[in-house]
């Protein structure tokens, strides 16, 4: 689970070639072409907190890195796209808002192909609102099997310290 400080302690635009390496690191580690996505030259904005740093691109505060995990927020949109999705029965949502890891017997449907390690959004059954971002545990085809243990760590979720500082930000 990410706990993060509510205290921005500095907030600066980035130079071209720092831009440039974080939207090449982006890449490499979210595997989309965020240069694709956010134009050759985007304005990015770094937040640094006691915990975190939130990465603010062409004003919307899209990702957040805390220790060597570079996450999309829940507010990045522009990303959910390009994330497998795990979708969780209503019965799960409370606990997956309330920061649990997510269970086998809660999952609906496993969109997308991905390998333990690699983020994944989840999302609702009724609404497929997001919910949070977790890592996932196993193999997208092993988890297509399970009927129970844990298969998601939940790293980020709906009303989490980080998702309240993201909407004051």
């Amino acid at each position: 689970m990410l706990v993060v400080s509510e205290t921005v302690v500095r907030r600066h635009f980035l130079k071209e070639k720092e831009a440039r390496q974080l939207l090449l690191e982006l890449s490499q580690k979210l595997k989309v072409d965020a240069e694709e996505l956010f134009g050759s030259k985007p304005r990015m904005e770094l937040a640094e907190t006691q915990a975190a740093e939130i990465l603010i691109i062409n004003g919307k505060t899209l990702f957040a890195r805390f220790e060597d995990i570079f996450l999309p927020t829940l507010i990045s949109n522009e990303v959910f796209s390009f994330l497998p999705k795990i979708v969780v029965d209503m019965g799960a949502v409370p606990h997956v808002c309330k920061g649990a890891d997510l269970m086998a017997p809660g999952i609906v449907k496993v969109d997308g192909d991905f390998k333990t390690g690699d983020l994944l959004l989840i999302v609702d059954e009724r609404h497929g609102k997001p919910l949070a971002i977790g890592v996932a545990l196993i193999d997208s085809g092993v988890m297509r099997g399970l009927k129970h243990g844990k298969v998601v760590r939940n790293i980020h979720y709906v009303g989490d310290r980080l998702w309240k500082m993201l909407k004051e930000i």
